[in-house]
């Protein structure tokens, strides 16, 4: 069973910024992608953005230019390089990481950012 731990969250101010990382309990060298979403409250979960086994990125428009996603597959680990942030991007963001057909899940790290 793989799992997924998120750390990083917290309370930053608008404009500030903020690094969450995912780390996986196994080799993540072997998953198509691994990638972080976002829900905020009364909303739907969204992506944010996600990266390839072959390097590539996607990321929600929103956020483009602001946030950077990074992998390294020999330490485990998934990052989220958070800068500018805004208000709206507050939100539990959500760690997953996908093996052909299998999504697998963290639980969550809450990103706070007061305007």
């Amino acid at each position: 069973q793989v799992r997924l731990v998120e750390s990083g969250g917290g309370l930053v101010q608008a404009g500030g910024s903020l690094t969450l990382s995912c780390t996986a309990s196994t080799s993540i060298s072997s998953f198509d992608a691994m990638g972080w979403y976002r829900q905020a409250s009364g909303k739907q979960r969204e992506l944010v953005a996600k990266i390839t086994s072959g390097g590539s990125r996607e990321y929600t428009e929103s956020v483009k230019g602001r946030f950077i996603i990074s992998r390294d597959n020999a330490k485990n680990t998934v990052d989220l390089q958070m800068n500018s942030l805004k208000a709206e991007d507050t939100a539990v963001y959500y760690c997953y990481a996908q093996l052909t057909v299998r999504e697998y899940w963290g639980k969550g790290t809450l990103v706070t950012v007061s305007s």
